[in-house]
């Protein structure tokens, strides 16, 4: 029984996307290469590893356990890369970061330029996922770290924290909100939203805490950035829920009103998480490191 290391990347790709496609692409390798390959594991194993469905893929229990061994191989060769390298003077290596979207569009897009330039041998693979799934994926250890809104439960990971995010509602001007300053979401649930695409992790958060209240959100529109989300508001399009960051930067001359959200889950820390700091490997190490290092507002 042999497998490379692209068997094993490659296997984690299609087990992480659900897509033997999503996965070949993922590895650079021509999808009749991919599906060899996978078949070519299953020979040898002598057992399937993907349940084939319509829509996609999933692990059997021998796929899982090969996907379990599989990241503790590749982790172990990341931390060997890193260690190596070091010694030699020049750290290298590659770490996997799941976050929100606030972290994505806000936070990490500064932090994460000053570390890369600052380590131009290590590379960082980032991944928008919701705050659930994302403390779900590390520990089964599908990434060494995430950035997690902290309504998600990470009683089961370390954290640390990253920044406060404020999540606050923009509405356009003629709103109807008279000379309120702060609202409940059910209470602007009434109204249509501007909102990001379904697979946004926010977007996913807001329709969650929408059902948790018994009530819809009625999404008119869904877009790719907070810009044009404020842009939509604006217009008056519907109603948007953005970090105070994002609605402070893209507010429009007097355009735009912003309220508060007096829902707990709308104050939020953003935390970094792992399933133990002291088993990273060195490149996660420092990242962690350096988001978590103090920074000026």
């Amino acid at each position: 029984m042999r497998f490379d290391l692209v068997d094993l990347r490659l296997f984690l790709h299609v087990v992480d996307t659900g897509s033997i496609t999503a996965g070949s692409k993922l590895s650079h390798l021509a999808l009749a290469s991919a599906s060899a390959r996978i078949r070519g594991m299953e020979d040898a194993l002598g057992v399937p590893l993907l349940e084939r469905l319509r829509g996609g893929v999933k692990p059997t229990k021998a796929g899982l356990a090969v996907a379990h061994h599989a990241r503790l191989v590749l982790q172990q060769i990341e931390r060997m890369h890193g260690e190596i390298a070091d010694y030699a003077g020049g750290l290298a290596g590659r770490v996997r970061l799941l976050s929100n979207t606030a972290a994505i569009t806000d936070y990490l897009p500064q932090a994460l330029a000053a570390f890369l330039n600052t380590h131009p041998g290590i590379d960082v693979d980032l991944e928008e996922r919701p705050s659930h799934l994302i403390v779900s994926q590390l520990l089964a250890q599908a990434a060494e770290l995430g950035i997690v809104a902290d309504s998600a439960d990470v009683s089961s990971l370390e954290s640390r924290p990253f920044r406060r995010d404020q999540l606050v509602l923009i509405a356009p001007r003629s709103a109807g909100f008279g000379r309120l300053r702060q609202v409940a979401f059910a209470q602007a649930l009434a109204h249509d939203f501007v909102g990001l695409g379904e697979d946004s992790a926010l977007q996913q958060h807001l329709v969650l805490q929408a059902e948790r209240l018994g009530l819809r959100m009625r999404t008119r529109i869904r877009l790719r950035s907070f810009e044009a989300v404020c842009r939509m508001v604006e217009a008056g399009v519907g109603l948007a829920v953005v970090p105070a960051v994002a609605a402070e930067r893209h507010a429009g001359a007097g355009k735009l009103r912003m309220l508060k959200l007096t829902d707990a889950w709308a104050d939020r820390q953003l935390l970094i998480c792992a399933r133990r700091f002291d088993q990273l490997s060195l490149p996660a190490t420092k990242l962690v490191e350096a988001l978590c290092a103090p920074h000026k507002e």
